[in-house]
């Protein structure tokens, strides 16, 4: 395979959705322990719309060009040395890992072995890119807030990627789920299994009363939604406020030790163990996918302006191949 071009999405500059284009590049080979997958799908996520912003230049750097795509779904091509878990030809899922960056916008990507799973017998590849991002939301709801039956659930931002399976997760849970989201969105998310959904612009956060878990990933105004913890309570943010990044990432520290309720935050790095425990999830019927629209690789910018221009009911899914 040395020195074939593939294509994939670049950016040569911050900015807006517009500086996104279909360029060649080499398509890479992989090392001992890595696998070679024939990207078919990906998502849209908003943390690749914030960093080709450059709102996460202190992370990105100003190397050019940068590449687009965090999560894929594919088949394996080749196999890198030592590499014997897998098969060329099986149907795998990932996510690319923190040390990686973003890349998975393209026609081939290389990735560490245990970094991908085998996606479910019967679960199409574009379905399957728009579910991974559920894996934020077992991590955030069972492994971080621990979330119990009969306990009350708050998801705001419920139609979005991650919003939207934890609402589902959340019913399977046999919690109580009251889903934050646009009024459009809201016959949506009681479709996903919400008992009860609220349009965020028609309320305040005092109004909305009490709960044992709130899962935030929005990433605002967290101080007056921390304060609809019951004693006991656990928060969960998978965001941070963007526009005022050290006040909003000093608040989530000091929550640790002042006042009722820590802010849990982390960012997911899945690996195999968590994409076979999605796959299980799958498999027992507690996540559905919900593609909103699937948009060909060419076209890659218009499912950032998508995104970008909110109203999203579940994921925006890009179709390589």
């Amino acid at each position: 395979m040395k020195n074939h071009m593939m294509n994939a999405v670049l950016y040569d500059r911050y900015g807006g959705p517009e500086v996104l284009y279909l360029g060649r590049v080499p398509r890479p080979e992989p090392a001992p322990g890595e696998v070679l997958v024939k990207v078919h799908a990906f998502s849209v996520n908003g943390g690749e719309l914030a960093a080709r912003a450059g709102r996460l230049r202190l992370v990105t750097g100003r190397r050019f060009p940068q590449r687009v795509g965090l999560d894929f779904t594919g088949e394996v091509a080749a196999l890198g040395a030592g590499a014997t878990r897998l098969t060329v030809g099986d149907r795998v899922w990932g996510v690319l890992g923190r040390t990686s960056g973003f890349g998975s916008a393209a026609e081939y990507l290389t990735v560490p072995a245990d970094r991908v799973g085998q996606v479910p017998d019967g679960l199409d590849l574009v379905d399957a890119a728009a579910l991974l991002v559920a894996i934020i939301a077992v991590t955030a709801l069972r492994d971080k807030a621990a979330l119990r039956p009969g306990e009350r659930l708050l998801v705001r931002g419920a139609a979005g990627g991650v919003g939207h399976a934890a609402v589902q997760l959340g019913r399977a849970c046999g919690a109580e789920v009251t889903a934050l989201a646009r009024a459009a969105n809201l016959e949506f998310v009681r479709g996903l299994g919400a008992h009860e959904a609220v349009d965020h612009r028609s309320v305040r956060p005092a109004q909305l009363g009490r709960f044992d878990v709130v899962l935030d990933t929005v990433g605002t105004d967290l101080r007056a939604i921390r304060r609809l913890l019951d004693p006991g309570g656990r928060m969960v943010t998978i965001a941070f406020d963007l526009n005022r990044p050290v006040a909003s990432l000093g608040y989530i520290a000091a929550s640790a030790i002042h006042g009722r309720g820590r802010v849990r935050f982390f960012s997911g790095n899945p690996v195999q163990k968590h994409l076979d425990d999605l796959a299980r999830h799958v498999v027992e019927g507690k996540l559905r996918p919900a593609v909103h629209t699937v948009f060909p690789l060419e076209e890659t910018a218009a499912a950032h302006q998508e995104l970008e221009a909110g109203g999203v009911q579940g994921k925006y899914v890009v179709r390589v191949v």
